[in-house]
Order: structure tokens, then sequence, then C-alpha cells
């Protein structure tokens, strides 16, 4: 007998992750979540730029937006391969390159967007740090729509509870549970957005090369794995090292880099035209 009893859950909203279907062509909320956040994320660069950083021209941005592409993609589904189902794709080499079955890692986004933020900074002679301080302004739009699209297609849900706001997920059984992905959408997305903005209108932000990033990286750790407490781990995965789970333990070195960016970006703050 289940520990939550599901007459106390908030009804799950039936949307249909399919949003337009015309024989095999189909665009799904997924989808438009990426195509959101990479859009909105680069005309606000396009904006902060402008108004605050000063660091290249508007052209330059418009190229990223395609260099930011790739390396979400590729990275996010690469590290979804490597970090949190390896074993299957080894005996399933070619559906590692079904990208619209789901299965795609932050933190692997994270490590293709940084790849290419090193490329494209040094192609186009601009500063690695101002650009990566610019960059993770405008992730938390994307973070933000990606995990309302999670909550949309029932996935990524949270640990069984007796909360008030508690769900029956329709492939998470019949307990309630948290609704994780509403929880990392508000803090990962929403809340470091906000914070980052505030930050960023303080006048010398951007003279302090890594400051913004370092803000963003601790941010995000911080939040993931707190939400990490609330959400279910994957089934076969489940809890490691002293209970802690993959997401936790993926994002210590990004709290770690993000600390030593900040202690970096205050202790030696960039003069105008270096």
């Amino acid at each position: 007998m289940s520990l939550y009893a599901p007459l106390a859950a908030l009804p799950f909203p039936e949307i249909d992750p399919v949003l337009i279907e015309i024989g095999p062509f189909a665009i799904r909320w997924y989808a438009l979540a990426y195509v959101a956040g990479l859009v909105l994320g680069w005309r606000y660069m396009r904006r902060l730029n402008d108004r605050r950083a000063q660091i290249m021209q508007a052209d330059d941005i418009d190229d990223f937006l395609t260099w930011a592409t790739l390396g979400v993609i590729l990275g996010g589904r690469l590290g979804y391969v490597l970090f949190y189902n390896f074993g299957y794709y080894i005996e399933n080499p070619l559906q590692a390159l079904a990208i619209w079955q789901g299965g795609m890692s932050f933190h692997g986004g994270l490590a293709g967007v940084i790849i290419v933020l090193i490329i494209f900074a040094r192609r186009r002679g601009i500063h690695f740090l101002s650009l990566a301080d610019l960059t993770a302004c405008a992730t938390p739009i994307g973070l933000f729509f990606g995990r309302l699209a999670n909550f949309i297609n029932g996935e990524l849900y949270g640990r069984a509870s007796d909360v008030p706001w508690a769900m029956v997920f329709p492939a998470g059984g019949p307990e309630p549970r948290h609704p994780s992905q509403l929880y990392e959408a508000a803090l990962e997305g929403l809340v470091l957005f906000l914070v980052l903005v505030w930050l960023a209108r303080r006048p010398g932000a951007f003279e302090q090369r890594g400051l913004l990033s370092g803000v963003f990286l601790v941010g995000y750790a911080l939040a993931r794995g707190f939400v990490e407490l609330f959400r279910q781990p994957d089934a076969h995965i489940g809890l490691l090292t002293a209970g802690s789970t993959m997401g936790q333990l993926l994002s210590v070195p990004m709290l770690l880099g993000g600390l030593y960016l900040i202690w970096l970006a205050r202790r030696t703050t960039a003069r105008p035209g270096q």
C-alpha cells in the first residue's frame, strides 16, 4: 500500500507533448523550448552587449548563436550517453543519434558550450571570459523553458511526497510526487536569471571578467544540488556515494570552478581596453 494517498494530489495537466502533427512531421514542445531558449538568449545577449558589455560586434553574436546551438545539442546528447546510460548505448550505438526520443544532459551541454566558447573567442579575437560572462547571463532563459518542457513531457519528476502540491505523473506510478521540474524552472531559470540581471547592471560588472560566469556556475550547482533532494533518481542509476545523485556529483566541479572564477574576478579587475 502506498504511503502517499493519490486523492491528496493535484491532477497532472494533460498537455500533449506534440503541439502539431501532420503525417510523419511533428512539432514538440520540447523542441520549441530549445528554440525559444536559444533565440531569446541570443536577443538578450545582443541587448546586453549593446548596453553593458560592449565586447564584440552584433554580427559576432549572430554567428555565435549557430555555434552555441551545436555545442548545446552535441554536448548535451554526448553527456547523456556518457553520464547517464553508457551501457545501453554501447550495446545500441545507433540509438545515440535518436535525439528526438529524448535524453539530454545539461552538464554535457555546458561542456559543449565551453568548448565552443574557447574556439569562437580565439577565432574572433574576443576575451574568453568576457564572452563566457555574456553567455552565462542568457543561459537561465534556456534552462527555464527546458524545465517547463520536461514538465509537459511528464519526465524527470520528483520523489513521492504528501505535500499539497504533489502530482501523480502518468509515468511515475500511482504515488503523488514533487513537481521537481517546476522547482528547477524557478531556481535554475527565473531566480538565477534575476540574480545575474541585477549583477550585470552594476557598474563595472563586465570589467570583472569571470564574475558573472562564476556566479552562474555556483548558482546552478547550488540550485541543482538542492532540487536533486526532491527529484526522483534515474531508475537505472539510483543513488550513488553517500546517497548523492548523478546530478549532484556532476555539479561539484561546477561549484568549485565557479568559486574559483569569482575569486579570480575579484582579485584581478580588467582595465578598459585590456
